[in-house]
């Protein structure tokens, strides 16, 4: 396998499928082979832009099929583990669209079985292989703003409902990922309210609270009933601060040199006086790599070198946990839901007395 192309399948040719197949294709050191999808439309558009791909309605075809080394999996959240574990059984290495699973259990089953098996699980969390939050890591690893003080995101749109996820599970998932990545640290609790403004559908609107053990708090709002999109975070530190606007389409990234400044020492804390400083705003240079292309070349550097994926399955079951915890929050009104001791051992999600 490492002198030839790796062979791969996808299955889902929905929203997200296009984007994967298109990716693989384009790469040099894989070749897709096969996309199954129950849409006869779909496999009808494959065939038109991509003569030399087989198609096929039978997600078996893949399973049996000795040309494929890997399959990549687009389709809704709540086929996701059958896939997956069907695909590790049959000896495929395995790529997933976000979230991973639907529970911290199922995660746990796909990691396992991967591990027996010697296969390469990797979650599709696109936003960490993105230049602009790679950028981000580089800076908060190099101490460039100091302590993080804050994490404060919003990601809004008008849609896409999901019929199987509430918006936490499509929309905030891309923040924790971030968050566990950037900051390299996991929350020890979470807070979260949600809303549901369309009858028989999941909440459409959420507010989520992270802690940690430090004073970092981060916040994530999400909406899928927002007029305008919008995907904007600050990141505060006690040096410098953060702007990122993932919409923008050149400086993405925004460095201020603005902070506050205490002119006493801490044991007279009654006579804090606080000062603020301005300084210059840089913006730093953001490769226009698609992330999505660089995630396949890793994709395929770990399937062949056995090494561990950025967003591995453990990645990702760190980010069903938090997901988990937020959901019972919001069933609780809120109320804060522990995800670690005060020794750092993780807790089954539950809400705090």
């Amino acid at each position: 396998m490492r002198d030839s192309q790796l062979g791969i399948g996808v299955v889902g040719y929905g929203y997200w499928g296009p984007n994967l197949v298109r990716n693989f294709s384009i790469n040099p050191a894989t070749r897709v082979v096969s996309v199954s999808d129950l849409n006869p439309g779909r496999l009808g558009a494959i065939t038109l832009l991509y003569p030399a791909v087989e198609t096929t309605p039978r997600y078996e075809d893949l399973l049996k099929d000795g040309r494929i080394d890997a399959i990549a999996i687009a389709t809704p959240v709540h086929t996701h583990y059958e896939l997956a574990i069907a695909a590790l059984r049959a000896g495929k290495h395995v790529l997933v669209e976000k979230p991973l699973a639907q529970s911290a259990e199922l995660v746990t089953r796909l990691i396992e079985e991967a591990d027996r098996r010697g296969l390469t699980l990797m979650v599709d969390h696109t936003f960490l292989y993105t230049p602009a939050v790679q950028k981000i890591r580089e800076l908060l690893l190099s101490r460039e703003l100091g302590d993080i003080y804050y994490y404060d995101s919003t990601r809004a749109s008008l849609g896409l409902f999901q019929k199987d996820v509430n918006v936490i599970w499509d929309l905030a998932v891309h923040d924790i990922s971030i968050i566990h990545h950037i900051l390299d640290q996991e929350p020890i609790a979470v807070s979260a309210t949600g809303s549901c403004h369309v009858f028989g559908s999941p909440e459409n609107m959420a507010h989520i609270t992270l802690f940690f053990a430090d004073a970092c708090v981060a916040h994530v709002s999400v909406n899928w009933l927002s007029p305008v999109k919008v995907r904007q975070t600050f990141i505060g530190g006690s040096k410098k601060m953060i702007v990122y606007d993932d919409l923008e389409p050149t400086e993405k990234i925004k460095v201020y040199d603005k902070g506050i400044t205490l002119d006493a020492p801490p044991e007279d804390a009654h006579q804090f006086r606080i000062g603020y400083r301005a300084g210059d705003m840089w913006a730093p240079h953001i490769s226009p790599t698609e992330a999505l292309q660089t995630e396949v070349e890793h994709f395929v550097d770990c399937v062949r070198t056995g090494g561990q994926p950025i967003s591995s399955g453990t990645s990702g079951l760190r980010v069903i946990e938090v997901l988990e915890a937020a959901s019972c929050s919001i069933a609780k009104q809120g109320a804060p839901v522990l995800l670690r001791d005060s020794y750092g051992t993780r807790q089954r999600a539950r809400a705090i007395a």
